[in-house]
């Protein structure tokens, strides 16, 4: 476990409102016990061994037929980066934990730079319980000391990207997807790679500003219930509110719910007929989706109906399933939290020497490996987990002693890789209740391999 220690401040001027994240931040947005082992690492001359190490996930969450790997351009860049900074060692050094710590060990920090290989399976790949998304072959102390922020950006996006995709696959190609979940991601940087991902995933766009500009795309979204009881008080009437906005958006999208979406619909339908308004759409945010959409739709037979509300696969299989006339969804709360994927980061080899976990219900495959995936007719037939040394699979050579082989795919082309991904995929395991264990097939190589380390160990 992380040792506890109570951590004084180095800098009278530092304080609690300094925690926001710049570039050199990421070196030390680690868990301790990565540092505390490299240094020992150092101690005992085994920080420069030969090691390999693969992020994979044991069990996916519940109901989930399959993940899709996303957050390998975020952890290339930061493997790029990667460097310690003079006033970071100094703060370490401060600290008191590491007053034992081998001289050396601060001038390995002083000078450190990431010199491995990453392969990686391509961002938009559907992939399975074992199999690494990527693997790491690095000095002993540079693929330890990395493993914290890999699992952060490679499990949370692969969540969302694979909410996302669900999401697409349930709603069908038509539905306009918004990703709205920036109020609720886990940090203002989540938000960020919650909207990438959920982007890459199948997605149209986000409402988030920052994120839909980086990204090159178009930010989408409609309006808040502030502005109608602001603008309603004041002038008067809801209709007020509506006029105001479509002053300056017109033909924009109108949130119809803050007191009566019937009678806001009606009174729009009227607005429309004499001429006096274009209206593109309206969006419901509460109540009984199915019934008010229905109602709606009778009266605004040609504006198109948007929803949102904690909406969520389940919830949109509901409406889509009740013939609900909506034409698209918001998504936020449900996307960006939930079941996580608990990513693992193992060790599988060093000095040439393949490693094992034998904990039970923990155990881990030896040896570096290799996805091997089948197919017939464009469609997904199995998947054989092997030694990386049975030839080439998904698993690709993306970054060759710290410098990457290759620009970042686009977002367009992972959304298409997901696309496919998922569309090869059988019905049984798309399916959003899939309440089994997906099972690949082990190599009679890495088979016999495990036997025999489980024999000697």
């Amino acid at each position: 476990m992380n040792q506890a220690v109570a951590i004084a401040p180095t800098d009278s001027d530092r304080s609690e409102s300094l925690l926001s994240l710049s570039n050199q931040d990421y070196s030390l947005l680690t868990d301790l016990y990565q540092l505390t082992m490299t240094a020992c690492y150092v101690g005992e001359a085994l920080d420069r061994s030969a090691a390999s190490f693969e992020l994979f996930v044991r069990k996916l969450p519940k109901g989930f037929g399959y993940l899709i790997a996303m957050g390998l351009a975020q952890a290339l860049e930061y493997l790029e980066r990667l460097q310690f900074t003079p006033a970071q060692i100094d703060e370490l050094q401060a600290t008191g934990i590491f007053k034992n710590a081998p001289a050396r060990f601060w001038d390995l920090l002083a000078t450190a730079r990431f010199t491995g290989d990453i392969w990686a399976v391509p961002e938009g790949t559907t992939i399975f319980a074992n199999e690494p998304i990527l693997r790491i072959e690095a000095p002993l102390w540079q693929a330890q000391i990395i493993e914290t922020y890999l699992l952060n950006t490679i499990n949370y996006q692969t969540l969302i990207a694979t909410r996302a995709a669900r999401l697409r696959d349930v709603a069908g190609a038509d539905a306009m997807l918004l990703e709205f979940g920036t109020r609720r991601a886990f940090s203002p940087q989540a938000s960020l790679w919650a909207a990438r991902a959920a982007i890459a995933g199948g997605l149209d766009t986000t409402s988030n500003v920052l994120a839909a500009l980086k990204l090159g795309c178009q930010p989408s979204g409609t309006m808040a219930h502030a502005l109608v009881m602001a603008i309603g008080a004041i002038e008067g009437s809801e209709e007020a509110a509506f006029r105001a906005f479509h002053r300056y958006f017109p033909g924009a999208p109108l949130l119809i719910d803050t007191y009566d979406p019937i009678a806001a619909a009606t009174g729009l339908a009227k607005q429309v007929a004499a001429g006096e308004i274009e209206l593109s759409g309206i969006r419901l945010d509460s109540g009984d989706l199915i019934t008010l959409s229905q109602q709606v739709k009778a009266i605004l037979p040609d504006v198109d109906i948007f929803a949102s509300g904690d909406l969520d696969e389940w919830e949109i299989a509901k409406l889509r399933a009740a013939n609900a006339p909506i034409n698209g969804y918001g998504l936020g709360t449900k996307l960006v939290t939930g079941s996580p994927v608990n990513g693992v980061y193992k060790l599988v080899e060093i000095d040439n020497i393949p490693t094992m976990k034998k904990s039970p219900d923990k155990m881990t495959y030896p040896g570096k490996k290799q996805i091997f995936r089948e197919s017939q007719s464009g469609q997904f037939t199995s998947d054989t987990l092997g030694l990386a040394t049975e030839g080439a699979g998904l698993l690709q050579l993306v970054m060759k002693e710290g410098t990457r082989l290759q620009p970042d795919d686009s977002l367009a082309t992972i959304r298409n890789r997901t696309d496919a991904n998922v569309a090869s995929l059988p019905a049984e395991v798309r399916d959003i209740n899939y309440d089994k264990f997906f099972s690949i097939n082990i190599s009679p190589a890495l088979v016999e391999l495990t036997q025999n380390l489980k024999g000697k160990i």
